[in-house]
């Protein structure tokens, strides 16, 4: 297999920052429900910062293995407030969101360069943006329904403490 077409390789280099600036903004998120003490929500969301992690480096071991070169680049500082915890879980969801149509270019990309070692990879991106996607609006709806009721937001931040 012949190494890595450089237009691929600098859009798995970007994806890389992406996932790593997720990680980041998700450990702000956690910091700021901990400082509120709720700390499920904080578990959650630390949790799901170990998997932006671990996103970041299997595509950083995709790139090696296909002789590319991984560049890491300045990752911005994220925010670290927000209005009220549905706010920072619909910010969780709008950035999934963000993070599934950066796959889809990838996708897009890999098509283009006929790369389809790189498309079977993002396959499996692709299918993990979908429960993604779907565990943020969960909650985003959940905490809807939760309106003004501290007891359900105890109980839901109870359930997100669970998260292995």
């Amino acid at each position: 297999m012949a190494a890595i077409h450089q237009k691929m390789q600098d859009v798995i280099n970007k994806q890389i920052g992406a996932e790593w600036a997720s990680a980041w903004l998700y450990l702000s998120m956690s910091s700021y429900f901990d400082s509120i003490n709720l700390g499920g929500f904080g578990h959650w969301l630390r949790a799901q910062a170990q998997e932006e992690i671990g996103h970041a480096m299997k595509f950083a071991t995709y790139l090696t293995e296909r002789e590319g070169r991984v560049v890491y680049d300045a990752i911005d500082k994220p925010q670290a407030q927000w209005d009220s915890p549905l706010a920072a879980m619909q910010a969780v969801y709008a950035h999934e969101q963000k993070v599934t149509a950066l796959i889809g270019d990838m996708v897009a990309v890999a098509r283009d360069l006929n790369d389809h070692a790189t498309e079977s990879l993002l396959r499996w991106f692709v299918d993990e943006q979908v429960e993604e996607e779907s565990s943020a609006k969960t909650i985003v709806e959940q905490l809807k329904m939760i309106g003004g009721s501290t007891g359900a937001l105890f109980m839901l931040n109870a359930r997100l403490g669970e998260r292995s």
